[in-house]
């Protein structure tokens, strides 16, 4: 197969792409000849990019809101206590969370995700998630890459026998351990917690990934312990932070220590607009807090950050259908990062920001010897992809099309009116 005249994502020029046994085998210039062999799409100059990255969503609870009962504070904690109740009212069977999180996958697959982290919850004796999701791994393997977070979204240490559980899930298949200090019953318990997620990570060569201070309480700090933890162990590339919604309420003398710590940790941050602009500020009156973290501030010291969409129709948001083109959008307005150049590499977010945080750095990108893993947007522009919502001409997996889209037709009939 040959790509010709690609726009390379933050390049100038067009491009021929060559894909060969299911590799990117040479990238020319598009004037230059191609093999007349090989089937050619002409993308007449559309954006060609490296998949769009899910760093962050809970396939075990989507498709769920309303059962037993709506989350109707729209807080994190009722989110949590409707989830309680549904595992004690709802027995499902483990083809009954496969098919819902195949029905998700497939909705970010239609929307260019080939690369997708997701959190399992593993407050549950039974580990049946866990159990669903490493079968649903392996199923979709050749279509999608899924890494697996054991999460205890009640606690380690509010939930009897947490870190048991937890360590089961990793001896299980899990790759990433995960962790919920902000909802343990007491500060040292949240601390502890953290402690506990980078010992079981160190002991079974995992990557760490932490629901970090997700709570407008500004006085909500495990970061630190998070990114210190990091620092010392030397793990920071292989650690994230996710939401960390209270660094929106920190002072800034508090920040700018934070952010020295940031910097040498070398942690990653996951930020989920959408949803923690539905979560956050619930218990302000006015004004309301956004909800999110530093963003800006983040890029600007060169410190890792991607944007995910965290859930799809759950408890904790009853929307989302996996576009995180819509993420993107709604992060720049929530973040102020509207200016030109913020959107000309929002991309970035969903993208090769994404990858770095999942530690895939070396096997994603548009390099010559890498697995012809790639999206074609219906634009040439990075500012219209942004500002219009281009949608996924091409997902393509291994040189095979996974999705084609074909564009709608509109036609505007202006009407003339004679007196």
């Amino acid at each position: 197969m040959i790509l010709k005249n690609a726009k390379l994502y933050g390049q100038k020029g067009l491009w021929s792409i060559e894909i060969k046994e299911g590799e990117i085998s040479r990238i020319i210039p598009a004037d230059q000849p191609i093999s007349i062999n090989d089937k050619v799409i002409d993308l007449t100059g559309k954006i060609v990019l490296p998949p769009f990255i899910e760093p962050h969503i809970h396939l075990d609870y989507v498709l769920t809101a309303g059962t037993p009962r709506w989350n109707q504070s729209g807080t994190l904690f009722e989110g949590i206590q409707c989830w309680s109740e549904r595992k004690l009212v709802v027995k499902e069977t483990k083809e009954d969370i496969k098919n819902r999180a195949l029905k998700a996958l497939k909705m970010q697959m239609k929307h260019g995700v080939q690369y997708v982290r997701t959190h399992v919850d593993t407050t549950d004796p039974s580990l049946l998630g866990l159990q669903a999701l490493l079968e649903v791994k392996e199923e979709v393997k050749s279509w999608m890459d899924v890494q697996i977070v054991a999460f205890p979204q009640e606690g380690i240490y509010a939930y009897p026998k947490g870190d048991e559980l937890l360590e089961e899930a990793l001896i299980m298949g899990a790759d990433v351990v995960g962790g919920i200090p902000h909802y343990e019953f007491t500060r040292e318990d949240g601390v502890q917690s953290v402690k506990k997620s980078f010992e079981l990570a160190y002991k079974y060569g995992k990557m760490v990934d932490i629901h970090c201070d997700e709570i407008d309480d500004e006085q909500s700090r495990f970061l630190e312990v998070v990114a210190a933890e990091a620092y010392k162990l030397g793990m920071g590339e292989l650690v994230t932070a996710s939401h960390t919604t209270a660094m929106g309420s920190y002072n800034d003398a508090y920040t700018y220590k934070l952010f020295k710590l940031l910097k040498q940790s070398n942690i990653n941050f996951v930020s989920l607009p959408k949803a923690n602009l539905h979560l956050q500020g619930r218990f302000d009156s006015y004004p309301k807090r956004r909800g999110l973290t530093r963003v800006k501030e983040l890029l600007q010291s060169d410190i890792n950050v991607c944007f995910g969409l965290d859930s799809i129709m759950d408890p904790w948001y009853p929307l989302g259908n996996g576009d995180l083109l819509r993420v993107v959008e709604v992060g720049l307005h929530a973040c102020q990062m509207t200016g030109y150049n913020d959107i000309v590499t929002a991309l970035n977010l969903i993208t090769v920001n994404g990858a770095k945080t999942l530690n895939m750095k070396e096997s994603y990108g548009l390099t010559v010897g890498n697995q012809a893993n790639l999206v074609v947007l219906d634009t040439d522009s990075e500012y219209e992809a942004i500002r219009c919502q281009s949608s996924i001409l091409y997902s393509i997996r291994n040189g095979e099309v996974l999705v084609e889209t074909i564009p709608a037709e509109v036609k505007v009939n202006i009407p003339t009116f004679t007196k």
